[in-house]
């Protein structure tokens, strides 16, 4: 038989893969949401840019402190690493299914006693019989190639595997930064309600020092008891040590976006702003999509075709390996006359290696592999069901707060009317200061609650837009065949 013949009986092997052949099982995806009907975004913003989804707030300091999340941030440069890392190692599994030549070159002196005789090997595959007295050189030029044949499919199948791993680790980089953007936008709200706070809680100092003034004023008149006056300053040195301790949470909230941007804490400032009043988010669609706009959804989904091509890995190994040598070159006792073609020496064969008895270790392997193709079935559908879980609970906290707000406004309305008619009552002399003092503070909390609300509303928005992938798609994930290129350039680069 021919080399060309020999060849393309194995390209014609080559075509085989045993091992199921991958396709996507269905998940429990629900017609639509259930909180949708009764919930509308305040604020539409289906024509702003998906890439930067933060920009639907309108806060060019948040956009300018997420846009550096990319350049700076750690745990998204470890993942963009882990994903070269697994670009190389489909590029190495792609690899072995090109044959491997290699050049081989010696020269060796042999020398035996006279007394002596024997045979000294030289070079590769060849041999120099030594007689008595025997001294002399030994040149050997040749190139050596072997192959692999990948017969049975567990080379593709491993590549299979290793791209599906490979898209795998470019959607963790998108769930990475969009964890990252979501967590930024996070503290940035939280810090801007500390700031609301601290306006609140400032403004309520200083009613609270001229109340303190007027009753200071009465008690000095005779109109009313020293108890007043200590209640009075009770309650200033009160709401005092609570406008001091929200700078605690504000500090750690300004340390936190450092940190998520990569720089140290001491080098980030960011000055004082009110929080939004208006909710935008952004509007959801139809739940089938989010199976493609959410990169954790397509990480299990690509690690469940990673595992299934592993079961194509097991099964081969039951089938017989099959591998082609050769060697081709010169040798010669003399330099000059390497390369004539009398020195030609050469060897063509191959070789198969078929498992027999293991004890059961290939079937237990197979075994494994389906269960580790099963486990990520139901990793998978609990990804999307979590997902659906996450949406629906953002929606409802955005519809019920929103109700909430309203009412909480009236609230604090009222509890203002209060304070200005039981203190102008204290005033007249007709009601005590302790009656005063409880309406003040019922009025802090309602504006205290009333600035939790729209945090949390704030807060619900960016969950809720991260719940929704953030305007990411399935389609940016690498293709397979761009993931499989291999490139012979010599050399090794940094």
């Amino acid at each position: 038989m021919n080399r060309g013949a020999v060849l393309a009986m194995a390209l014609l092997l080559a075509g085989c893969m045993v091992g199921p052949n991958y396709r996507r099982p269905p998940a429990p995806v629900a017609v639509s949401y259930k909180e949708l009907a009764g919930w509308q975004p305040a604020t539409p913003e289906d024509g702003f840019d998906r890439g930067a989804w933060w920009s639907i707030y309108h806060d060019p300091i948040l956009d300018h402190l997420e846009r550096q999340i990319d350049i700076s941030n750690y745990t998204l440069q470890q993942a963009e690493a882990n994903y070269r890392n697994a670009q190389a190692i489909v590029q190495e599994a792609t690899a072995a299914l090109f044959p491997v030549f290699a050049g081989v070159g010696s020269a060796q002196r042999t020398g035996i006693g006279a007394t002596s005789n024997g045979i000294v090997s030289s070079g590769n595959n060849v041999a120099v019989s030594g007689a008595r007295g025997f001294t002399g050189n030994q040149y050997t030029l040749q190139g050596t190639g072997s192959w692999d044949l990948d017969v049975w499919g567990e080379i593709r199948r491993q590549i299979e595997s290793d791209v599906a791993l490979a898209q795998y680790s470019a959607a963790e980089i998108a769930n990475a930064r969009l964890s990252a953007q979501a967590a930024l936008a996070t503290a940035y709200f939280n810090l801007r309600a500390s700031d609301s706070l601290t306006t609140l809680l400032s403004n309520t100092v200083k009613q609270y020092t001229d109340a303190l003034r007027v009753v200071e004023n009465e008690y000095h008149a005779g109109y009313v008891a020293r108890g007043d006056v200590l209640t009075a300053q009770t309650e200033l040195q009160t709401t005092q040590a609570q406008l001091t301790n929200v700078g605690v949470a504000r500090a750690q909230y300004e340390h936190a976006i450092a940190v998520l941007i990569g720089k140290p804490p001491a080098e980030l400032s960011i000055g004082p702003s009110a929080l939004p009043d208006a909710v935008p988010v952004m509007p959801p669609s139809v739940p089938s999509t989010l199976l493609q706009r959410r990169p954790d959804i397509a990480a299990a989904e690509r690690e469940m075709q990673a595992e299934n091509a592993l079961i194509g890995v097991a099964i081969a190994a039951f089938y017989p390996q099959v591998n082609l040598t050769s060697f081709f070159g010169y040798t010669s006792p003399t330099l000059d006359n390497l390369l004539q073609s009398t020195n030609r020496i050469w060897a063509l064969g191959g070789a198969f290696n078929l498992p027999i008895f293991e004890g059961g270790a290939q079937i237990a392997a197979v075994k494994a592999a389906r269960a580790e193709y099963d486990g990520a079935v139901a990793n998978y559908r609990e990804t999307v069901l979590s997902a659906f879980q996450q949406v629906e609970d953002e929606l409802a906290a955005l519809r019920i707060l929103a109700e909430e707000k309203i009412q909480q406004d009236i609230a604090v309305k009222s509890a203002k009317e209060n304070v200005a008619f039981a203190f102008n009552e204290y005033k007249a002399g007709t009601t005590i200061y302790t009656t005063v003092l409880t309406d003040q503070e019922l009025e802090l909390s309602d504006e205290v609650t009333d600035v939790t609300i729209q945090q949390n509303r704030m807060l619900a928005s960016v969950a809720l837009v991260e719940a929704l992938g953030g305007g990411w798609s399935s389609d940016q994930l690498p293709r397979g065949n761009s993931l499989e290129t291999v490139s012979f350039a010599p050399g090794i680069h940094p």
